[in-house]
């Protein structure tokens, strides 16, 4: 059949590339290889994007009913991504810091990074200063302080489970420890063990950080 692309059930667009059987095979020449590496990275990283999806594993390319199916697989031409070749796709994210092994101390699983954790910083901190507290926020916008929820103590959960559906919704803890880290660094955020396990306090800032 013609390469041509296809949107997916979920609204994705798939390059045209997907529609090639050797996209799904690992290629002895190290050019090839290198070429279809990066597209299919793309291709993982854009999706996940488009889905909010946080982690892939090798295990997806071989189990079908997955969040990942609509890339790994394409029922049109009889393929997917063999498991060996997924696993190599991951370490070449890794290498290329665009995602880390997590849980660590393993090599099939991976957290992926759509957002670099220095963009997850920087749109926590924006959430919390501007949306900090949506349950009340969200109903009078008219209030939305220029400090929001700064200077006061939030949850791990409060950030990634809030009422109102937020930027950070969902977001995995490991993620979010990374983003706070950052922010505390620039003297913008700092964690507290709290009666609940473990909250963040964050500051306003006093200049560029």
């Amino acid at each position: 059949m013609a390469l041509s692309t296809h949107t997916t059930t979920t609204g994705f667009l798939l390059p045209s590339i997907h529609s090639a059987p050797p996209f799904f095979t690992q290629q002895p020449h190290p050019a090839s290889l290198s070429i279809a590496t990066e597209q299919w990275i793309q291709i993982i990283l854009k999706y996940a994007r488009h889905r909010r999806l946080f982690t892939v594993r090798v295990e997806d390319s071989e189990a079908l009913g997955n969040d990942w199916d609509e890339i790994l697989r394409n029922e049109r031409i009889n393929r997917k991504l063999i498991p060996s070749y997924l696993s190599y796709i991951l370490t070449q994210m890794v290498s290329q810091k665009l995602a880390v092994y997590e849980p660590p101390k393993q090599d099939r699983s991976i957290l992926i990074y759509w957002r670099l954790p220095e963009e997850w910083a920087e749109v926590l901190y924006e959430w919390v200063r501007l949306l900090g507290a949506p349950w009340f926020n969200s109903i009078i916008h008219s209030q939305v302080s220029s400090t929001g929820n700064l200077n006061t103590i939030m949850t791990f959960y409060e950030i990634t489970d809030p009422p109102v559906e937020s930027p950070l919704s969902g977001l995995p803890i490991p993620l979010l420890r990374q983003a706070i880290t950052l922010l505390s660094k620039s003297n913008r955020a700092q964690i507290i063990a709290i009666s609940e396990g473990e909250g963040v306090r964050f500051f306003p800032t006093t200049g560029k950080a």
